[in-house]
């Protein structure tokens, strides 16, 4: 999953979400520095990669884009399951538009900037500008946000039709998102209970 499910698998606690956010711009020996909400938002959104990178259905997904992008095709499924979340959010997430959960997203994250790490600062200001968060859910937003991925790769890739090859496949791709994501919830809701208590 991307940056729209990690944020809204948080819960309401904005250390979690910190955490569960910055995770891929940490490296473990730095984990110190942060409270220990953070860290727990941290290992959170490892569990949740874990989760996501080990189930049958989203295997589903990434091996019909594996001939188009092979070793980015994980990349680009949690990418396209970003894209049904935000086009869907409500039915997911009752009672808060995504609108208005990027907007709560961005708050967070701008008042609490210091804390983020340098990776994360650097990137704030063009996912913010970009709204990236409810790009995702319409077609040009995706484009663009693939488009960027194509550029920045390190390796050669077909990132660019991404876009082009979801809507080739889209129900199949939204049936799977629909069996998965509410199972990730579950897994995240127990998760975070175990937390609590």
């Amino acid at each position: 999953m991307n940056f729209l499910a990690h944020l809204s698998l948080s819960g309401d606690d904005p250390d979690i979400m910190i955490g569960n956010f910055i995770a891929d711009h940490v490296r473990r020996v730095e984990w110190e520095q942060f409270n220990t909400r953070i860290i727990a938002g941290i290992e959170l959104h490892h569990k949740i990669d874990f989760f996501t990178d080990n189930h049958a259905i989203v295997e589903a997904s990434k091996e019909r884009l594996r001939p188009y992008h092979g070793k980015y095709s994980g990349v680009v499924s949690d990418i396209l399951y970003d894209h049904f979340l935000s086009a869907n959010y409500i039915e997911f997430h009752p009672g808060k538009p995504v609108e208005k959960f990027a907007n709560e997203v961005y708050g967070l994250l701008n008042n609490r900037f210091e804390e983020l790490p340098a990776g994360t600062q650097y990137m704030l200001p063009y996912m913010e500008k970009h709204n990236w968060l409810v790009a995702y859910g319409e077609r040009e937003g995706l484009q663009q946000v693939f488009n960027g991925m194509h550029r920045r790769a390190s390796f050669e890739n077909d990132m660019h039709h991404s876009v082009d090859h979801l809507y080739e496949n889209y129900e199949d791709y939204k049936a799977e998102f629909y069996a998965f994501y509410p199972l990730l919830q579950d897994f995240v809701n127990s998760q975070i209970n175990s937390l609590k208590a």
